[in-house]
């Protein structure tokens, strides 16, 4: 099943850039879960196009509609299915595309693998296919509320075009992201960002950085630890993502250049709990939370799309230059920040099921 994502809390998202719509199907999410389509609409108008100059200018409500899988209110414990109407797709934009592979999409690869391609817009590969991650984020968003009252998530821009955010300046502050359309942590440096995006912008071409994510109020004991660890399925979830390129949890690469004696988190005892005096495994160790705060980062490239020609070649293999028209986002990254927060609150509510599955208290 290539199209679904998770084990016991499962999303299948279906639909094309440019076809009728696009959506989501989530499947065993538990009965009686009070389900708002508020919240699910505002987690879409943080990830829908033309939020500002700084992202693509296709106009998209992106309104979301039940179809299925609730009733007053409350889910049924069946398939819940959200679908969202493309409205504003311009396909003749991409005509001249229709026999060129763009550089650096996936228009060859689909090519090679299906024997066929939706040129408009990329198809599946376009990342308008994550509206329905956002959706079904939303819906495992409110599982979690429910589960895990103190859970939260919330992720931010931390780096752009080798440019970031101090990191004394970094606080889990949801209003602060979200004052700004960069979505940037830290306001004595959001100036000197946004110009990095606005000067690619002016020039036709695009930038790439760092979503950091941080998760605080985890329980501890989610993950399985073999093949699914928690922090393998945030890496698989992660680098699903379009344009993204890497994936680092805790100290990540930085951790390989220290000792054992370094890098190490002590165990200590406070309120009886057991705590970690520092937090380099990211809150996961042996593929299990351990109870602290998880973080990570997620490495997206520059968009693929820019207005500058390129080289490449047409499907019969002759030489030819791209001029690509069309619109698109000179830096996807503040549009990135909810799609990471989704697939986030997916796997953590995919693993809270799995938890509560093999939970069983047997008395004698």
């Amino acid at each position: 099943m290539p199209n679904t994502f998770g084990h016991l809390f499962r999303i299948t998202t279906w639909g094309e850039s440019h076809g009728g719509g696009i959506g989501v199907v989530i499947d065993g999410c538990p009965p009686r879960l009070p389900l708002a389509v508020e919240e699910i609409q505002r987690e879409l108008d943080r990830r829908r196009p033309g939020q500002s100059r700084l992202t693509t200018q296709r106009k998209e409500s992106d309104r979301v509609e039940i179809l299925s899988g609730t009733l007053d209110g409350l889910t049924l414990g069946t398939p819940i299915l959200l679908w969202v109407r493309n409205e504003d797709a311009r396909s003749e934009a991409y005509e001249e595309m229709r026999e060129i592979f763009r550089p650096s999409h996936a228009d060859y690869t689909y090519q090679a693998k299906y024997g066929i391609r939706s040129w408009m817009g990329g198809g599946r590969a376009s990342a308008r296919e994550t509206v329905g991650r956002v959706a079904g984020g939303a819906v495992a968003g409110q599982f979690l509320r429910r589960a895990f009252p103190s859970l939260k998530v919330v992720a931010y821009v931390s780096e752009i075009c080798g440019f970031s955010a101090p990191e004394a300046a970094v606080i889990v502050d949801e209003t602060l992201v979200e004052a700004n359309p960069l979505r940037w942590p830290d306001p004595e440096t959001l100036s000197q960002a946004i110009a990095l995006v606005e000067d690619a912008r002016k020039g036709g071409d695009s930038v790439g950085g760092v979503v950091t994510c941080r998760v605080q109020g985890m329980p501890a004991g989610l993950g399985e630890p073999v093949f699914d660890k928690l922090d393998a399925d945030l890496a698989k979830a992660m680098l699903s993502i379009p344009a993204a390129k890497g994936f680092e949890l805790g100290s990540g690469f930085a951790g390989t250049r220290l000792r054992g004696s370094q890098h190490n988190d002590p165990f200590y005892s406070e309120e009886g709990r057991i705590r970690t005096r520092t937090n380099r495994s990211g809150g996961v160790q042996g593929g299990i939370s351990n109870g602290e705060e998880i973080f990570f980062r997620v490495a997206l490239k520059p968009v693929a799309t820019i207005a500058l020609p390129q080289g490449t070649v047409t499907e019969k293999g002759e030489p030819t230059i791209l001029r690509a028209r069309g619109r698109h986002d000179p830096c996807v990254l503040p549009r990135a920040v909810p799609i990471v927060e989704a697939m986030t609150r997916l796997v953590l509510a995919d693993h809270a099921l799995r938890q509560k599955a093999i939970a069983w208290e047997f008395r004698p």
